[in-house]
């Protein structure tokens, strides 16, 4: 992501604060990358407006998928991944079904 897509997003979703070493240079953590991983999901492949992502993120609800475990890495997002990609193709079918 481009530095200042991360700086807009950072004034605009409360729960991304990376902390800030002395020269002022942000430090992300697991957890920051994490939240911008679902932000980005949230915004260019689920196409939610800011304010639909914000409500997403507080919430906490992921479209009827179940969360992935909090420490759980690639194969976790892996599945979640896979199970949005399967709902959204059934949903599909059913709308193309005579």
């Amino acid at each position: 992501m481009p530095a200042y897509v991360l700086r807009y997003w950072e004034s605009e979703f409360s729960l991304l604060r990376p902390k800030k070493n002395p020269a002022g240079q942000r430090l992300y953590r697991p957890r920051d990358l994490e939240l911008i991983l679902r932000i980005k999901t949230l915004l260019y492949d689920e196409r939610l407006t800011l304010e639909g992502a914000k409500k997403r993120l507080v919430t906490g609800s992921r479209g009827g998928a179940d969360p992935p475990d909090p420490g759980g890495g690639p194969d976790a997002r892996s599945t979640v991944a896979l199970r949005r990609v399967r709902e959204r193709l059934e949903a599909l079918r059913r709308l193309l079904a005579p």
